[in-house]
């Protein structure tokens, strides 16, 4: 018979890519975490991960059962909240999906007055695009997420804002300007963060009439950095979260002003640890 603790398992190999991460993640063995997974194979008669030296990935019987494997565990946890609930203890799991430029400057210090507000809680954190983001929050893998607002279809709170800035090669001529626009930004070859910045900045772009010539694309913000300390092109980054600059690239305030409106959204099924971040994170913005 299936137990949720060979759901629970499955899930997170397949979240954490691996065995060995999962049972640190589950605080199990990894002999104990295999056992389990294979026995819910056994169970379904089907292979639901292809084993790999570097990682796993899903079968397609493995991507079909995925789903309600996390609809199981999810309402799992959201029973056992729901009962802890009634005596106004908040307990579970919060599973939040963020962006990598967003985690260290807006939603750490969120989730230690979390930590500290509710110490039953588990925090899982996810972090990667804003597109990842929002598919994690309808297939379930998270509960609650980081986005750009506004947003559409789920309930938000307003989290903060990222001022976008220009980046460019310190012997550039850009970089003598006291402040770059994008009619001379566009005059460069461009990279591009495909981590969810450009959703930012090209509605901008459009408005003053310009459109970006894309040398190159880069997901993390310190390739981009590389790139543009290599000479080969400048970009548009938000300020807030950005590595350490290295050698030979320097940054510019961008004309017109371009800012990044966050929030973080919960799913329609989400438990009492995601709703009670939301609500902690709503009240930020209520008037003293």
């Amino acid at each position: 018979m299936t137990t949720v603790s060979q759901l629970t398992a499955f899930v997170t190999v397949v979240e954490k890519g691996g065995f060995a991460a999962a049972s640190r993640a589950l605080g199990l063995s990894q002999p104990g975490v295999s056992r389990a997974v294979a026995s819910l194979e056994k169970e379904l008669g089907r292979p639901l991960l292809i084993r790999g030296r570097d990682g796993v990935s899903l079968t397609k019987a493995g991507s079909a059962a995925l789903m309600h494997a996390r609809e199981v565990v999810r309402h799992v946890s959201r029973m056992r909240a729901e009962v802890a609930g009634l005596t106004s203890d908040v307990t579970g799991t919060l599973s939040l999906a963020s962006l990598p430029s967003v985690t260290p400057t807006l939603v750490a210090p969120q989730l230690q007055a979390f930590a500290e507000r509710h110490p039953a809680v588990e925090i899982r954190l996810l972090e990667g695009s804003e597109e990842e983001v929002r598919d994690w929050l309808d297939q379930g893998a998270a509960e609650a997420g980081v986005v750009s607002l506004p947003v559409h279809g789920l309930e938000s709170a307003v989290l903060g804002d990222q001022l976008m800035v220009a980046v460019v090669p310190a012997n550039n001529w850009l970089a003598s300007k006291d402040a770059v626009s994008y009619a001379e930004l566009v005059k460069e070859p461009f990279i591009i963060s495909t981590g969810g910045c450009a959703d930012v900045f090209t509605p901008v772009a459009r408005a003053v009439g310009v459109e970006f010539d894309v040398a190159f694309q880069a997901r993390e913000m310190s390739s981009v950095l590389q790139i543009v300390g290599a000479g080969l092109g400048v970009s548009i980054l938000p300020s807030a979260g950005l590595p350490p600059l290295p050698d030979g690239v320097v940054i510019r305030p961008l004309v017109p002003e371009t800012v990044r409106h966050l929030g973080v959204a919960v799913s329609a099924s989400a438990t009492a640890p995601a709703r009670a971040l939301l609500e902690q994170i709503a009240a930020l913005n209520l008037p003293d």
